[in-house]
């Protein structure tokens, strides 16, 4: 099969998106990093590999001429697909029509369950026995999409929303590059 070319959109240190370009196998190459916050730390770290960048900040264009950019950008790179790794902006349902299909997202939760933001303190709070993190698809609805994969992580006495973050974190980079291989192999 012929190697997929990915566009990966981050917000901060783009750890998710290191492990995608690390674990990068015959299915797919990272063709491009794009951030909503140009002073993203991952966007350093994709430069340094030789990696294609793209930043711009929707506040100072608005959300339709950003996103247009965006796709410009993406396409101008020759992305194919879109890995959403730590991106914390929500796509318009107009963006997400052009690439039906085409994106997907790594969510720290087990969904259904806690889609949205503080995913960590709510399965402590809820007295969950595990956490975890889920590749899914990129529909209009919020982390709604068809699940790919997910990756299990009990909740140990004592677990803290921080603590247990990192080791949902641990799992999610050892997830999404396995994941994002095989839905482009299938």
């Amino acid at each position: 099969r012929v190697t997929a070319n990915v566009g990966v959109l981050i917000s901060g240190r783009g750890s998710n998106m290191r492990s995608l370009v690390a674990n990068a196998t015959e299915a797919y190459k990272v063709v491009v990093v794009a951030s909503n916050r140009p002073s993203a730390e991952g966007l350093v770290w994709a430069r340094e590999q030789g990696i294609p960048t793209f930043a711009l900040s929707p506040k100072e264009v608005g959300k339709q001429a950003y996103e247009a950019a965006l796709d410009a950008a993406l396409r101008e790179a020759g992305a194919e697909y879109l890995a959403l790794a730590g991106y914390m902006r929500l796509l318009s349902d107009d963006f997400v029509a052009r690439w039906r299909d085409r994106i997907i997202n790594i969510h720290p939760s087990l969904l259904p369950k806690y889609k949205g933001l503080d995913t960590h303190a709510r399965a402590i709070a809820a007295g969950d026995a595990e956490a975890g993190c889920s590749v899914h698809i990129v529909t209009e609805e919020l982390d709604g999409g068809a699940v790919l994969g997910q990756a299990r992580v009990p909740i140990k006495s004592g677990d803290t929303p921080e603590t247990l973050a990192a080791r949902v974190l641990d799992e999610e980079h050892r997830l999404y590059p396995r994941v994002l291989a095989e839905w482009l192999t299938r």
